[in-house]
């Protein structure tokens, strides 16, 4: 296995893709443009949509997202699972530790801090069933957290990035989400609309999740900034903060994944740690622990039965309906419209591995951390909020999200100290996937180029900055809300092309493997034998 990474080349001159180029950008500029001219009008219809999409399709979703989770972990340990992304004596370009850093840094993004504390104390006081802020509404807090940052999540990101690494790398196809249906449409329509109209939408649909991180990453950090120097919560403030996290990351970015992406890695894990570290010994340890290993086997014991649940007979079925919109469907298409760029990226650092590396590597490295950091966390805040009094902190989860971590922070030593340290992991988690974005999306826009070979400097930055434009014009028209529902609106027609891939590897891979396996010799019968 090699340990040293691939060169990443750009070069000034690129091909555009102008219908994949132009056509995504006029979508998202139109939209933006309706938002910000139309806000109460669009705000309301799209409000009316979501709840269309919730009563109609929620089973849908719900079907889906099982059936990505069951797909990846059959191929993963089925006889498929030994082939590799590249030819069969291909190695890995990166280590184990430099792709298991990516890996982490690539889908987990700020949200992870904004919604740590707030997430489930919104559960608690606003659970989907049960009595509103009782014991068993706190213990099922913590298993619907689990849920929404759980596998199915990180199986999305899996398939994607076995279906675009596994046709860029074994078939020779471009690394382009439209790749992995050339088995179901053919060369033709791949070159054509059907390839242009996958990747089209692909683009709009990753910048829609790209604006989102932004907006919610640019709230969080002046949240900080105003809770521990006391800034300004105005726009001017907002928008010094967002200008500097996009600057930023665009020079990540530029930078490549060698430079800018792996080192941003691995800061991210040594500052992520270091504050889960922190408040796991600052606080009841002992209590945190119990807890962890308690919310594990709640959310593993209920794993089959809370993929499939849509409250059918909590007799409350407005109330549960409004609460799978606003939660676990906006969740599962929030993982769906940042699968475009984060499955693409794991593409792109995983070649030379098998199929059972990439899906393990995928749901497990990243997983752990995570549920670890909302475990601790969350029973963290939820032992405030009911046994301390912490009104404040209860007050913020439910009306000022991006506050609630600080407010949590304050009740432990050195906590201004901590504070400064969980602004800085913010802006760090912030930076990892929006320039990785960035430079997915001027590799989507472009034509087919070398596999090795990323999109020129200019295309990084021009995606880079129409994201930083939309969410300035979203934020500052108050319209913010309605780009979130967008994108729940939007992961559904994408959902489609997510289960097309399963059908288009599935075949792939049997013929492949059918390849592989070696003809067998007829010996010609001898005189007196029977033929």
């Amino acid at each position: 296995m090699s340990t040293a990474s691939p060169t990443t080349k750009s070069h000034g001159k690129v091909r555009l893709n102008p219908v994949v180029f132009f056509g995504s950008t006029a979508l998202i500029v139109l939209l933006t443009v309706a938002l910000i001219a139309f806000p109460d009008s669009a705000g309301a219809w799209l409000g009316q949509a979501q709840s269309w999409l919730s009563r109609s399709f929620g089973w849908y979703y719900m079907l889906a997202i099982g059936a990505y989770l069951f797909f990846v972990l059959y191929v993963a340990f089925s006889r498929y699972g030994h082939l590799r992304l590249g030819a069969d004596d291909d190695r890995p370009d990166f280590s184990y530790g430099a792709w298991a850093g990516m890996l982490f840094s690539s889908g987990i993004g700020i949200s992870l801090l904004y919604f740590a504390a707030s997430e489930p104390i919104d559960h608690l006081y606003n659970p989907p069933e049960g009595e509103p802020g009782s014991q068993s509404a706190a213990r099922q807090a913590l298993q619907l957290t689990f849920l929404h940052w759980g596998v199915h999540g990180w199986a999305i990101y899996a398939l994607v990035g076995l279906a675009v690494g596994y046709f860029a790398y074994r078939h020779k196809q471009p690394l382009a989400l439209r790749s992995a249906l050339y088995p179901l449409f053919g060369e033709r329509l791949m070159k054509g609309s059907v390839g242009n109209a996958v990747d089209c939408f692909g683009i709009f649909v990753t910048l829609l999740g790209l604006v989102t991180n932004l907006g919610i990453g640019s709230l969080q950090v002046s949240s900080g900034l105003e809770y521990l120097f006391g800034f300004p919560h105005s726009q001017g403030a907002l928008l010094s903060v967002i200008l500097v996290m996009s600057a930023v990351a665009t020079l990540a970015a530029v930078s490549g994944i060698e430079k800018g992406i792996r080192r941003l890695s691995n800061l991210n894990i040594i500052l992520f740690s270091g504050l889960l570290v922190f408040v796991l010994l600052a606080g009841d340890t002992l209590h945190l622990l119990n807890g962890f290993v308690q919310n594990l086997g709640d959310y593993l014991n209920g794993l089959v039965l809370k993929t499939f649940d849509l409250y059918v007979y909590t007799g409350q079925s407005g109330k549960s309906e409004e609460w799978m919109g606003l939660w676990t469907l906006f969740y599962w298409a929030w993982w769906i419209s940042w699968a475009p760029f984060v499955g693409m990226f794991v593409a792109r650092i995983s070649r030379g591995r098998t199929v059972r590396e990439l899906v393990c590597g995928v749901l497990l490295i990243p997983l752990g951390f995570t549920l670890a950091w909302l475990s601790v966390f969350g029973n963290s805040a939820l032992e405030l909020v009911m046994n301390q009094n912490a009104a404040d902190l209860g007050k913020a989860a439910l009306e000022q999200p991006a506050m609630s971590i600080y407010l949590l922070l304050e009740h432990y030593p050195w906590s201004k100290v901590v504070i400064g340290l969980s602004i800085c992991v913010g802006f760090v988690l912030f930076l990892t996937p929006a320039d990785s974005g960035s430079v997915m999306l001027a590799n989507l826009s472009r034509e087919e180029g070398d596999l090795d070979e990323d999109a020129p400097n200019w295309l990084r930055i021009f995606w880079s900055a129409l994201v930083t434009l939309v969410t300035i014009g979203l934020l500052f028209a108050g319209n913010f809300t309605a780009m979130q529902t967008v994108v729940v609106l939007a992961g559904l027609p994408f959902s489609v092309v997510l289960l097309l891939y399963m059908f288009a590897l599935l075949k792939a891979m049997k013929a492949d493997l059918a390849a592989t396996q070696p003809v067998p010799t007829v010996r010609p019968a001898l005189r007196g034998e029977a033929a």
